[in-house]
């Protein structure tokens, strides 16, 4: 059988696919716990006991769940296709089949987590722990997309920002997390817990929410710097446009969040904050990405000799000329 080619244009279209159904899997997945579905299909695989769906049609919360455990399915199959678009690239890169293999796997541990969800009743650690697996699938193909449009990371180390710039990134993905992990506190100790029988956080959800304030706030501060210190020079052209990228998802996630704490915290909003973190997340990322040089196509796909070539002087900012 005739082994299909996969072109680095299609094999990125393919990537960034996945990369959309993973943040889609997020937001379906906010939408069983906003419409207090979690617990409409009592067991895992099976919806129930005896059957594999719901019971009945108008049984709305176990098709929702049921639903969305079908997308999940549908997810699967596109991180298994960007394995295989990475084995039947043309040119073959090793290093994107690599980083491909971690997508399935993501997604089959999620789905493992997902299980614990339901056989805990909806326990609040355990839905922390959904989420921020998703998170860690969206990182898996952000590096993936990355590497298949930028090249490897250089293998001399150069940098297309300055020490502060490149300090900063550290900074800002330290930032995310703690925005991130924080958030989650939030869900574990607010409203919408999936199903009325479920177990909250012991925390006052007014302090953490305060907390979690002040960890954005202290987040857009620290873009915002970097935003500053970018345009003097510091970093390349396209670092500055990944942090003012950054910049404005961080403005628009913080004014849902202000909007949600103001308005009682409705349902459909908190569907646009989750979507909101998976595109901060992504952002973050990007910034933090464009920080490292990348080598072109030749020596990603295995030329000792172009990497030589790429891995001399790369930037042209200030602290790496001089």
């Amino acid at each position: 059988m005739r082994v299909p080619r996969v072109s680095p244009l299609a094999y990125r279209r393919i990537v960034l696919a996945a990369l959309a159904s993973l943040v889609f899997i997020m937001v379906t997945g906010a939408a069983v716990r906003l419409t207090g579905s979690g617990l409409g299909c009592s067991t895992w695989p099976t919806c129930e006991p005896d059957s594999f769906t719901p019971r009945s049609a108008s049984d709305t919360h176990g098709m929702v769940e049921w639903v969305n455990r079908l997308i999940t399915g549908a997810v699967m199959l596109f991180t298994v296709a960007a394995v295989l678009g990475a084995r039947w690239r043309s040119p073959y890169r090793r290093d994107l089949f690599r980083v491909s293999l971690g997508l399935p796997l993501w997604v089959f541990a999620n789905a493992l987590v997902g299980a614990l969800v339901v056989w805990l009743h909806l326990s609040p650690v355990s839905v922390i722990g959904h989420f921020l697996l998703s998170l860690g699938a969206v990182a898996n193909a952000v590096v993936l997309y990355e590497r298949a449009t930028h090249g490897v990371p250089d293998p001399g180390g150069a940098r297309t920002a300055t020490p502060p710039i490149v300090a900063a990134g550290r900074a800002l993905v330290a930032a995310a997390c703690v925005v991130i992990v924080t958030g989650t506190l939030v869900t574990g100790s607010g409203p919408h817990a999936g199903d009325e029988r479920a177990d909250r956080l012991d925390l006052a959800v007014g302090d953490v929410v305060r907390v979690h304030g002040v960890a954005m706030v202290v987040f857009l501060a620290l873009t915002a710097l970097a935003v500053r210190r970018a345009h003097q020079g510091d970093a390349a052209p396209a670092v500055v446009g990944r942090l003012h990228e950054l910049l404005g998802v961080l403005v628009a996630q913080a004014a849902v969040g202000y909007w949600q704490y103001f308005t009682g915290v409705p349902a459909w909003l908190v569907g646009f904050h989750v979507l909101g973190a998976a595109l901060v997340w992504i952002a973050v990322l990007r910034v933090w990405l464009a920080l490292t040089a990348r080598v072109p196509e030749a020596a990603a796909a295995g030329a000792p000799a172009a990497v030589r070539a790429a891995s001399g002087p790369t930037s042209s900012v200030r602290a790496t000329t001089g």
